[in-house]
């Protein structure tokens, strides 16, 4: 196979995972980091993605090797795909790491990836316009060290990754934002049925339905949309859903 035909290979693949519905992170991250090390002539490549705080960080390897190593860098935070996310400019080309200053900013990681067989490293950012989502990580040794070619190669890679898991993000978030409205728009039709149900049974008006409804959840400690779940579904609280008991005035006729 050509270097054109594994080129667009990985292209093919990379795009291929978004085809039906929306793709899946991990899908995203072993074909970047199983395809890298052939097409761009290295000895393994990973592929970091932490896009911000609210998300699980997580990494992939084109070995079992580097996977353990880079998911291990996850919880020390170290080595280039926290740099932060691979973004720092002498991570663009390759750095050794059997020198003093990459052994005291990686204390962990360094010494891991020398045990390896690794000697360099490269860290292409995963950037969008307005941040980084991670980084592919370029493992090599003295012999294989990336090109300026294949490290410009590999930024388009990087490029194009990180523009399929900004969509998968995108795409959960409104799954996420969806998910939430639709809960938010089931309580309120809950609630209004059982305003109903109420304002029919002890002859209220809706306000004042709300009302008893609202301070029943309140004073038993519970959520309104459960309370008023029972409600419709005729297993409420008696003391709720029937008027109380007013005691008959009984006039006396001559006594």
């Amino acid at each position: 196979m050509t270097p054109q035909q594994q080129l667009a290979d990985v292209f093919v693949a990379l795009a291929g995972s978004a085809t039906e519905g929306s793709p899946e992170v991990p899908e995203i991250l072993a074909i970047l980091a199983d395809r890298s090390p052939s097409l761009l002539q290295v000895r393994a490549a990973s592929v970091v993605y932490a896009p911000d705080g609210r998300e699980k960080a997580q990494a992939s390897g084109s070995d079992p090797e580097v996977t353990r190593l880079e998911r291990e860098a996850l919880t020390w935070r170290e080595g280039p795909g926290h740099a932060p996310h691979g973004t720092d400019a002498h991570l663009a080309a390759p750095l050794p790491l059997d020198g003093a200053p990459t052994r005291h900013r990686w204390p962990r990681y360094t010494p891991a990836a020398l045990a390896l067989g690794h000697t360099h490293v490269v860290a292409v950012p995963l950037q969008v316009p307005d941040r980084a989502l991670g980084a592919l990580v370029l493992f090599s040794d003295q012999g294989d060290v990336p090109s300026a070619d294949a490290r410009a190669l590999g930024r388009s890679l990087a490029d194009f990754t990180a523009v399929t898991l900004h969509r998968a993000q995108e795409a959960e978030q409104g799954r996420t934002l969806t998910s939430q409205l639709e809960r938010a728009l089931t309580s309120r039709v809950v609630i209004e049925q059982a305003k109903g149900v109420l304002a029919t049974r002890r002859s209220l008006t809706m306000d004042d339905a709300f009302d008893a409804l609202r301070s029943h959840a309140r004073s038993h400690r519970r959520l309104l949309n459960d309370v008023a779940r029972e409600v419709v579904d005729g297993q409420a609280d008696p003391a709720l859903t029937h008027p109380p008991v007013q005691a008959a005035v009984r006039h006396d006729s001559g006594t």
